[in-house]
């Protein structure tokens, strides 16, 4: 299938369960699906999208009758910039350039695509389950449960296909939007809100819708990275570990886009140089480690796609990919040689990195704001709301060392924890011996240690082959029925 290879959307969400066949030995399951689930993500970008496009129309005609021409024309600029290229995504995706679909095309010349195509969406779904319809392919995963491993079989149907297509698309559009409108939006809109010194309350209904748009984002992309890293095993997140990342996401977000209003209040000209450091940092990180390696650009990016096409591909996947880091940890790492253009190995230190490095540039900016500072906050008190804001990013990063601790998906596979971290470092504090093995763990939680690149114990040794070797039999057995 078109999208089975991408890593943002699984089709282990899919409920199943009427038949189910096992092999002889009990290792192959094949699981034919009678339900599946409502594209709730598609309904829920879509509403985001539209959401956060009227009320910044609505915003832009106060500030034209109020003549604030600059807060109008940036108002502006945020809101159309990440509306075309969604348009340009959801075309690209679904390659309708290559298909006479006339009406699609025009509705995304209107900015009207997100709609089209939730509405084909939700046709797609009531349709499905009403006529008997050949599977597609077969989608191999793992299930983990609890010290088992087992790998499974699902069939593909064609509405199964069609709606994990989409599901994709509008996670794509979701990262666009949170990070190249959205982020922005929220802190022009901020800046704007201490600048004019009065409160508006369509301003505050954005400012709101901005932030759920960003937070969702970047839940997205968490859930992208935990898919990339462990491709062969059936993710299935808990409504806890959810939460976690939305309050790890949200107070990461919030904090930083704080830091860096309050900081532009207080010394204008100086954020420029800030933000465009970040970008450009993060822009050529990626491009410096392909250079290091001296390896060769992907020629298999898409199809009928040359090297200019796919340069092009590549500088604007790097251009989103540092407007995430400014603001928050993409959870993932560029590979500009792979043909996923992603990094499948976490590396962890970076991780560690990332975060110092961004709590002390937090810190810097705070303070520089809190000698600087305008009349306008005589009346805030000033060394609580820096406290405030440390406060609230230590505690985004709690939440994210939480979530791996307790409520990753795939925490089993890990050899440490975060317990046998922090107990390794505090034995080497109290005068440990050196190169003695760390205490045994008393749990088999997450880690922020290392992982072998080789999978532990818990998988199946050659499972790959056995699957492949059981493939003709099952695809026959099937057939037969």
């Amino acid at each position: 299938m078109e999208e089975e290879g991408d890593p943002v959307e699984k089709l282990s969400d899919i409920e199943h369960s009427q038949h189910e066949s096992h092999s002889e030995n009990g290792v192959t399951l094949l699981v034919n699906h009678s339900k599946i689930q409502p594209p709730f993500s598609v309904l829920w970008a879509t509403s985001l999208y539209f959401a956060e496009f009227v009320c910044a129309g609505v915003l832009c005609s106060m500030y034209h009758k109020s003549d604030d021409d600059i807060w109008m024309g940036l108002t502006i600029t945020f809101m159309l910039l990440p509306a075309v290229l969604i348009q340009l995504a959801l075309t690209f995706i679904h390659r309708d350039l290559g298909r006479d679909r006339p009406l699609i095309l025009f509705l995304h010349l209107l900015l009207l695509g997100p709609l089209i195509r939730c509405i084909e969406a939700m046709v797609v779904y009531f349709k499905a389950g009403k006529e008997e319809e050949p599977y597609v392919t077969i989608s191999r995963k793992i299930k983990l449960k609890k010290d088992q491993a087992t790998p499974m079989e699902w069939e593909i149907g064609h509405s199964e296909r069609k709606l994990a297509t989409h599901r994709n698309a509008f996670k794509r559009t979701a990262v666009i939007q949170a990070f190249l409108g959205s982020t922005p939006q929220l802190t022009l809109q901020l800046y704007a809100n201490i600048q004019e010194k009065y409160f508006l309350p369509v301003r505050l209904a954005l400012m709101i819708i901005c932030l759920v748009s960003i937070t969702y984002g970047a839940v997205v992309c968490s859930v992208l990275a935990i898919n990339i890293r462990y491709d062969d095993y059936k993710i299935r997140l808990r409504p806890v570990a959810y939460l976690c990342m939305i309050l790890w996401r949200g107070l990461e977000i919030a904090t930083r886009v704080i830091s860096l209003v309050l900081f532009s209040t207080a010394l204008t000209y100086w954020v420029i140089p800030v933000g465009l450091g970040n970008l450009l940092f993060f822009f050529l990180l990626p491009w410096v480690e392909f250079w290091a390696h001296r390896t060769s650009l992907p020629d298999n990016v898409e199809n009928n796609f040359g090297k200019l096409d796919t340069l092009v591909v590549l500088l604007l996947f790097t251009f989103l990919y540092a407007c995430i880091n400014i603001f928050c940890w993409s959870a993932v790492q560029l590979d500009l040689s792979n043909r996923d253009l992603i990094e499948k190995k976490q590396r962890w230190g970076r991780l560690a990195a990332y975060y110092g490095g961004r709590f002390v540039e937090n810190g810097a900016l705070i303070t520089l704001w809190y000698f600087y500072k305008s009349d306008f906050y005589e009346y805030v008190c000033a060394p609580l709301l820096v406290a405030q804001l440390l406060i609230c990013y230590s505690l985004a990063v709690l939440f994210m060392l939480l979530f791996y601790q307790f409520c990753h998906p795939c925490r089993r596979l890990f050899r440490y924890n975060v317990h046998d971290c922090l107990a390794c470092i505090c034995c080497r504090r109290g005068g440990g011996r050196e190169g003695e093995e760390p205490p045994q763990s008393y749990s088999t939680t997450a880690t922020m240690v290392l992982v072998p690149v080789e999978l532990p114990e818990l998988q199946p040794p050659d499972l790959t082959s056995e699957l492949g070797e059981r493939e003709t039999a099952v695809v026959e057995n099937i057939e037969a029925v």
